[in-house]
């Protein structure tokens, strides 16, 4: 829903909100409802507590919350705007953004590509991974004003229209994914880090980083370490890495988990 999207709202809602969030009503009824006041009444549905007036709740439920629109964005609303151009998912895209706008708000909020996620948004937990000019980046590091004339590919982009990358492939085979918020970040990084291996560079388990030898043969403990920027709250590790092992090797790699008969 829009962040604050102004509801004429019936006497039944009023008095759901008036029940249920009295410190929120003067504020919903001055500016509207909000994200948080939409969130806060789902919660209190999903612990039952609206079940005595649940046809204002679902009256509220059922009606239409638009997106966000970014069409209406102008330079006059910009501070600090500085023209960017660059290509996205082989696209080429210019716009004007914030000086100070990271690249990852820009693809969410500007280019409506959502797949990037903004998990910690500090650079610790690799969510937010893309690749620009062939190279994994934070995103939410990176300046969308130091991207001009670069090439971004996001997660949107690996397929080729309905035929899945070979990683999201191995990703689906293997299970490498649960809740499937750091998968983007996982998939893209994976893509860039078998680029890494074909040319060669190191990493920290690189025996001599001074030694360059062409094409590195990753082992486990190699793809560990060069995935160990990407965390997964779910705890899919294994599974990950046999599916990066895999789409590397180009021969199956068995699966890791069980079923229990």
């Amino acid at each position: 829903m829009d962040e604050n999207q102004n509801l004429d709202l019936s006497d039944d809602e009023k008095k759901l909100f008036e029940d249920f969030m009295p410190e929120d009503l003067d504020e919903i009824l001055d500016t509207g409802v909000n994200r948080r006041h939409f969130l806060k009444l789902v919660t209190l549905a999903g612990g039952g507590l609206l079940a005595a007036q649940s046809a204002a709740a679902e009256q509220l439920f059922t009606r239409s919350f638009p997106a966000p629109s970014t069409a209406g964005v102008s330079a006059a609303t910009i501070e600090n705007g500085v023209n960017v151009s660059l290509k996205v998912n082989g696209t080429a895209r210019k716009l004007m953004v914030d000086s100070r706008m990271t690249l990852l708000d820009t693809l969410r909020e500007r280019l409506e590509l959502t797949g990037s996620k903004k998990g910690c948004d500090h650079g610790q937990c690799g969510a937010c991974t893309v690749i620009v000019n062939g190279h994994r980046v934070l995103s939410c590091l990176t300046l969308a004003a130091s991207c001009e004339g670069k090439t971004v590919q996001t997660i949107e982009g690996l397929a080729k229209g309905s035929t899945l990358h070979p990683m999201q492939e191995a990703f689906l085979k293997h299970d490498g994914f649960q809740c499937g918020f750091c998968t983007p970040g996982q998939i893209c990084s994976a893509v860039a880090l078998l680029d890494e291996a074909r040319k060669g560079d190191a990493s920290y388990v690189t025996e001599d980083v001074r030694k360059k030898t062409g094409p590195v043969q990753l082992s486990t403990e190699e793809i560990r370490e060069r995935m160990s920027g990407n965390l997964c709250r779910c705890g899919a590790y294994p599974n990950i890495v046999a599916a990066i092992q895999e789409v590397h090797s180009g021969k199956p790699v068995e699966q890791t988990f069980r079923f229990s008969a």
